[in-house]
């Protein structure tokens, strides 16, 4: 495989006179973690089915680890996982059933299955929970679970919807961590979340994707930065310096109640120096100094009008 893991370009799909994606363009870099964004009906799902094969597309180039969709969908399959929204697994088996039964399913691993299995219960700490119905795990258990189930084939591309919906605080820290260790190992990660957070803290790269079109591409750094909102709090300790700070930053906003003022800034060293020493020059000193930027939320919002709502299908 090159060093891109997805290459899109023109990417086309509608249901009768429905256009779900116009014009799609992607190019996601191997190894590393792709965040696709979006509300309600923006056609993540669509994308993620066309580039899983699942979905034929009506016009576009798509090609996974190499390989055409359309000409070559089983050597896409064979490069790639797919993990569900709702974690697979049959409830009437044990942990290791559900992944004996996944090695049985595919061939490549059918050489070495015994060994795949305990080496995937160890990794995802499923060692002591083996033998025990998958009707008895936990949510991030079973997510867990599902997640070893897809890696089976050892695929160099997984395909996340959702994977840490529903799970508390410290299950959806575990997964991250794998999901990271994932990454390490050399496998490329496309990712639909629901928690603009967890796109911030895993992906390389993100694309915000709208009404069939997409609205923003970039680290999330660079997303951030397309947002105005950025600015400076300062909190004075008495009324007198909150009135004399706001004389000296024409457009800043004072709040009486709190005694701070935000002041827009685009928070480079040389705009906090300048603020700085106008502060000094005449003698006023903030009690506290931040600096506040805009968040994936803001982003979300600013480009596509919605809140952060993701589509669950």
């Amino acid at each position: 495989m090159t060093n891109t893991a997805i290459a899109v370009s023109g990417l086309r799909k509608a249901y009768k006179d429905k256009v779900v994606l116009d014009g799609i363009d992607l190019d996601v870099r191997a190894g590393t973690i792709f965040s696709l964004l979006g509300p309600n009906g923006a056609g993540k799902t669509t994308t993620v089915n066309v580039l899983s094969t699942l979905t034929k597309a009506d016009g576009g180039s798509v090609r996974v680890a190499g390989h055409d969709v359309e000409t070559d969908a089983k050597a896409v399959r064979s490069a790639i996982g797919v993990t569900g929204q709702f974690a697979a697994v049959d409830e009437l088996l044990t942990g290791q059933e559900n992944l004996q039964l996944m090695v049985d399913l595919n061939r490549a691993a059918t050489g070495n299955g015994k060994h795949a299995v305990a080496r995937l219960l160890e990794r995802f700490d499923l060692v002591e929970a083996a033998k025990k119905p998958a009707s008895t795990y936990s949510g991030g258990m079973r997510r867990k679970l599902d997640l070893a189930m897809t890696l089976v084939g050892n695929p160099r591309i997984i395909f996340l919807d959702e994977p840490t919906t529903g799970l508390d605080p410290r299950s959806r820290r575990t997964m991250w961590s794998i999901i990271r260790d994932l990454v390490a190992d050399g496998v490329t990660i496309f990712l639909t979340t629901q928690y603009l957070d967890e796109a911030d803290q895993l992906a390389d790269r993100i694309a915000v994707l709208d009404k069939g079109h997409l609205v923003a591409q970039g680290t999330s750094a660079e997303l951030k930065r397309q947002i105005p909102g950025t600015h400076v709090r300062l909190q004075f300790a008495a009324p007198a310096e909150l009135e004399a700070a706001t004389r000296l930053f024409p457009g800043s906003t004072p709040d009486a109640d709190s005694l701070t003022l935000r002041v827009p800034s685009d928070t480079g060293t040389k705009s906090l120096w300048t603020l700085l020493n106008r502060l000094n020059e005449n003698s006023l000193s903030a009690e506290e100094f931040t600096v506040h930027t805009p968040d994936l939320d803001d982003v979300f919002l600013a480009l596509t009008g919605h809140t952060t709502e993701v589509e669950s299908r």
